[in-house]
C-alpha cells in the first residue's frame, strides 16, 4: 500500500522517537521543499566527508524513483516517447560536492571554503532551496554556501547536531538532530532525509 506524506512523517516519528525534539522543523522543511518544487524550483545540497555522501544520497532519491516508479506521461506531441519510456519522473536537485573539476579548480585558484558558495551563486535562483549538511554546524565551506544562498534569495535548510552553531543562526530553518557525536548525528540524518524525500515523492508521484 502506498503511503501518503502524513503517514510517512508519522512513521518516522514512531520509529525514531528521539526526533520528537525537532519534529516541527522537519515538517517545516518538508513544506519549504514542496513549495520549491510547486514553484518550479530546484534543490541544491552540499556537505563535507560523510555529509558530502549524504548530499549525493539526497540528490539520488530526488532525481529518480525512490519508493515509487514515477512513470512519465508519454503522450506529448513533441516528445520522444521511446526515450521517455526508459526514464523516470524527477525532482530537480544538484549535489554541489559532486563537481570534482570545478571544486578542485576553485580550491586551487581561490579557496575551498568558498567553493560551494560559488556554485550557489552560479546555480541558485530565488525560490530554490539549499540543503546544507554539517554535523558541527560550523563547517566553513557549508556556512559560506548558506551565506551565498541568502545573497541570492535561495532558502537555506540546515541539518546539524544539537549544539548551537553558525548554521543554526544563519539558516532559514535548521533541523538540530538531538545528538552531539558525529557518527550519531549521521545515523539520524539518513532517516530524516529519507522521510523528506519519500514525502515529496508521495505528493508529486503518488498517482
Amino acid at each position: 500500500m502506498v503511503k501518503n506524506s502524513k503517514e510517512i512523517y508519522k512513521e518516522l516519528l514512531e520509529r525514531y522517537t528521539v526526533l520528537e525534539s525537532c519534529k516541527d522543523e522537519i515538517y517545516i522543511v518538508y513544506k519549504l521543499l514542496r513549495e520549491c518544487y510547486c514553484s518550479g524550483g530546484k534543490v541544491l545540497a552540499c556537505g563535507n566527508g560523510g555529509s558530502a555522501a549524504d548530499a549525493d544520497h539526497i540528490v539520488g532519491e530526488l532525481m529518480k524513483g525512490f519508493l515509487l516508479k514515477r512513470n512519465i506521461e508519454t503522450s506529448a506531441e513533441n516528445g520522444d516517447n521511446e526515450i521517455l519510456n526508459h526514464l523516470q519522473g524527477a525532482l530537480p536537485a544538484v549535489s554541489l560536492n559532486a563537481h570534482s573539476a570545478l571544486l578542485t579548480a576553485f580550491s586551487n585558484d581561490i579557496e575551498f571554503d568558498y567553493a560551494y558558495a560559488q556554485q550557489v551563486y552560479g546555480l541558485g535562483n530565488k525560490g530554490d532551496v539549499l540543503i546544507a549538511l554539517s554535523t558541527s554546524g560550523n563547517s566553513a565551506s557549508v556556512v559560506n554556501a548558506v551565506r551565498a544562498a541568502g545573497a541570492k534569495g535561495v532558502l537555506s535548510v540546515g541539518i546539524t547536531g544539537s549544539k548551537e552553531s553558525l548554521m543554526s543562526e544563519k539558516c532559514d530553518v535548521c533541523i538540530k538532530l538531538p545528538e552531539t557525536e558525529t557518527f550519531k548525528i549521521q545515523e539520524l540524518t539518513l532517516p530524516v532525509y529519507h522521510c523528506l524525500c519519500a514525502m515529496l515523492e508521495a505528493d508529486f508521484f503518488e498517482s
